[in-house]
C-alpha cells in the first residue's frame, strides 16, 4: 500500500497537497498539519479491480431494513450509572453502542468522574473495562481506593496500542469500555506520533466501528487546548454520539457537567459535582449552591432564573459601576459574554439616558458558571442600574428577560418553569416579559403568593426601585 502526505486542517477538516498558512475553507491560520494518508488505487489496476469486486459482493450481501422491523424493546436501550446528574446529561442513562467523547482542562476531574462511573456500574452488575494509556495498572488502582471500596470486580488494562485494545475488546466483550486518553492511542500502520490528527481520526473512526457492531458503549477522555477545545481535528465531535465537556475554575470545589452534543437527549443540560478528597459529589439542587453567601440588600446583585437544557437554575449576577480613572474606561465580564455586556451598556445609555461612557464596569455571575442564554439581558441591565444608582432592590425579587436594541424585553422560552423555580425557593416578585406574563396559566397554588412583573420596555425598570 502507497502512503503519501497530505495537510490537513484541524478545524474544518479540508485537505491540501501542499502545507498552507491559512485554509482556503475556513480561513483559520495555522491549523493545517501533516497527515499520512494511504493512497488509492487507480482506476483499471488489478488492485482498484478487486476493490470493486469486494465492495460489490458487500452491497449484494447486506439488506435493507424497514422501520417497522427494527424493534428497540428486545433489550434495554438505556443503561443508569448511578451517578443521576451523569444520568441526566447523557438524557437519561448510557444508550447501548453509543460513543461518549468527555473532554475537560487537566485536573478537572474527567478520569475521576468515570472511575466512579465504573464503580457505580460494576456493583450493578454490569461488565466494565477500563482501558488507560496514561496509567499503569497500579496508578489506577491507587487512585480507585480514594474513591471506595469496590464490591465488584474492575477489568483494567494499560495499552495504547489500539489492535491490541480492539482485540481484548472483541474477546472479552464488555458492556462499558473507558479509553483513558484517545490522543494516548495509536496504530503502527499510521506513520505519525500518537495524538496526530490523522491518529486521533483513525483511532476514533476504529472505536465507532466497534461500539455499532458488537453493541459496546464507549467512553473516551479528550483532552483539551488552550482555546478550550478537543485536542485534534475538529472531525472528532462529528464523528462520536455525546459530547460532554467538564468546566469550572481549577481552583473552585464545584465542576460542571455540561452536554454539548447528544444525539439521544437534550442539549446544553447540565450536571454540578463538588470535588472533594473521596471523589466528586453530586449538586442535586444547584440554585440553593449558587446563592449561598448572597449579600443582603446590595446595590449591583440581582437574580436571575437561567435554563441549563431542561432545568432552571437560579444564579446571581453581580455588577459594579464606578468612574473610570483611565482616559479609556475598563469593562471585565466574567461567566458571560463580553461583547454581550456592551451592547446592552450601550442600549441603557441611548434607550433611558444614562450617561455610562465614563465609568468602569465589572460584571461577574456568581458561581463560577458560564451563561449565554439570552434571558440573563433583564439581570444585567438591572445589575447595572442598581451599581450605578447606588440603589438595591429587596432580596425577595427575581427577573428575566430579553432585551433588543430598541429597548423592548422580549420572551424568553420555558418562563413557565422558571416562575415555578423561583416560587419553589421562596421569591415574592418577579419581574418577567409581558409576552410571557400574558401566556402563563399558573395558579395560585403553584406561583405560592409570587408576584408576577410584566413590562414590555425597560423604561419601566425605574418603576421596580
Amino acid at each position: 500500500m502507497k502512503l503519501k502526505s497530505v495537510y490537513v486542517c484541524s478545524n474544518c477538516g479540508e485537505t491540501s497537497p501542499r502545507w498552507m498558512g491559512r485554509c482556503p475553507s475556513c480561513g483559520s491560520w495555522n491549523t493545517m498539519n501533516e497527515d499520512v494518508v494511504a493512497e488509492a488505487p487507480k482506476a483499471g489496476t488489478p488492485a482498484a479491480r478487486q476493490a470493486a469486486a469486494a465492495r460489490q459482493e458487500g452491497v449484494t450481501t447486506l439488506t435493507a431494513r424497514r422501520l417497522s422491523e427494527i424493534s428497540t424493546t428486545e433489550e434495554k436501550s438505556r443503561i443508569l450509572t448511578g451517578i443521576s446528574e451523569l444520568d441526566r446529561v447523557l438524557g437519561g442513562g448510557i444508550v447501548t453502542g453509543s460513543l461518549v467523547l468527555v473532554g475537560g482542562d487537566p485536573g478537572i476531574g474527567k478520569s475521576t468522574l468515570l472511575l466512579q462511573m465504573c464503580k457505580q456500574l460494576a456493583e450493578a452488575g454490569k461488565d466494565v473495562l477500563y482501558v488507560s494509556g496514561e496509567e499503569s495498572v497500579k496508578q489506577i488502582k491507587m487512585r480507585a481506593d480514594r474513591l471506595g471500596t469496590f464490591q465488584k470486580e474492575l477489568f483494567l488494562l494499560s495499552e495504547t496500542d489500539l489492535d491490541i485494545v480492539t482485540e481484548v475488546i472483541g474477546r472479552k466483550k464488555p458492556e462499558i469500555v473507558i479509553i483513558d486518553s484517545i490522543q494516548t492511542m495509536y496504530r503502527e500502520e499510521i506513520g505519525s506520533a500518537p495524538g496526530s490528527v490523522s491518529q486521533v481520526r483513525e483511532t476514533t473512526s476504529t472505536l465507532m466501528r466497534l461500539a455499532k457492531s458488537l453493541p459496546v458503549s464507549i467512553f473516551i477522555v479528550g483532552h483539551v487546548t488552550k482555546e478550550g477545545v478537543v485536542a485534534g481535528p475538529r472531525v472528532l465531535e462529528h464523528m462520536v454520539d455525546t459530547v460532554l465537556y467538564f468546566e469550572g475554575d481549577g481552583g473552585a470545589s464545584y465542576r460542571f457537567l455540561r452536554g454539548v452534543k447528544n444525539r439521544f437527549g437534550s442539549t446544553d443540560e447540565i450536571g454540578v459535582f463538588e470535588m472533594r478528597g473521596n471523589g466528586l459529589v453530586e449538586v442535586p439542587n444547584p440554585s440553593e449552591y449558587m446563592l449561598a453567601g448572597k449579600p443582603k440588600q446590595a446595590p449591583g446583585s440581582i437574580v436571575v432564573c437561567s435554563i441549563e437544557g431542561t432545568r432552571p437554575i437560579l444564579i446571581e449576577v453581580q455588577a459594579l459601576v464606578c468612574q473610570t480613572n483611565f482616559n479609556m474606561p475598563r469593562r471585565t465580564s466574567t461567566g458571560t459574554d463580553y461583547n454581550r455586556v456592551n451592547l446592552l451598556m450601550a442600549v441603557i445609555e441611548k434607550r433611558m439616558g444614562v450617561r455610562m461612557g465614563d465609568c468602569d464596569a465589572y460584571i461577574n455571575v456568581a458561581g463560577g458558571m458560564r451563561i449565554h442564554e439570552p434571558a440573563l439581558d433583564l439581570g444585567i441591565i438591572l445589575a447595572l442600574l442598581t451599581s450605578y444608582r447606588n440603589q438595591s432592590l429587596d432580596d425577595e425579587t427575581i427577573c428575566f428577560g430579553e432585551v433588543g436594541l430598541a429597548g423592548e424585553v422580549r420572551a424568553v422560552n420555558m418562563a413557565e418553569q422558571r416562575v415555578l423555580e423561583a416560587a419553589k425557593l421562596g421569591f415574592k416578585r418577579c419581574i418577567l416579559p409581558k409576552v410571557n406574563c400574558r401566556q402563563l396559566a399558573l395558579t395560585k397554588e403553584q406561583t405560592r403568593g409570587l408576584e408576577l412583573v410584566g413590562i414590555e420596555s425597560i423604561h419601566e425598570l425605574l418603576e421596580v426601585f
